[in-house]
């Protein structure tokens, strides 16, 4: 049998993404995404947790999230897990495990006035792998919000 990884959660971005790029012009955003599990324990109590995701998109899909997704805005996120460790500025050595996005859908109405909006991996994962971005139609412009800088996103610039 084949192995397989993959992660999908649905929860709110915990912060507004940080779109970088890498020396070779590929784009890069991270965020994170809560999600809260409720229950009732065996006293009849509700309980409540809620669990952190580290959550990295690639290429064209990084450059989309940078444009559609903010802190607050609910996200479903497809990807796959990935751990990597490196050593800290004080010498100390780090790890984390993160959600490495193939796709993702912003859900709900968006501060500028958007729908829900889906798109999937684009231009390059961190393996070097070509992929494509799609988007779902709207009827609204995707845009950010209102307090963020203006860049529409073209669906023509978009491979299908």
């Amino acid at each position: 049998m084949a192995d397989f990884n993959q992660a999908i959660i649905l929860g709110n971005v915990t912060r507004d993404p940080e779109v970088r790029y890498t020396p070779n012009g590929q784009a890069v955003a991270s965020f994170s995404v809560a999600t809260n599990r409720r229950w009732t324990d065996k006293a009849g109590e509700k309980q409540e947790a809620t669990e952190f995701h580290n959550v990295v998109a690639w290429g064209k899909l990084a450059e989309i999230v940078g444009q559609i997704v903010y802190k607050g805005r609910k996200v479903l996120v497809v990807g796959r897990l990935q751990s990597r460790s490196w050593d800290g500025q004080d010498g100390v050595k780090r790890n984390t495990t993160e959600i490495v996005a193939s796709e993702l859908s912003a859900l709900g109405q968006g501060k500028g006035g958007e729908g829900a909006t889906t798109a999937s991996a684009g231009g390059q994962d961190s393996a070097g792998e070509e992929s494509q971005a799609q988007k779902s139609p709207t009827k609204k412009p995707a845009g950010k919000p209102a307090d963020a800088p203006t860049e529409e996103l073209n669906l023509d610039d978009i491979p299908f």
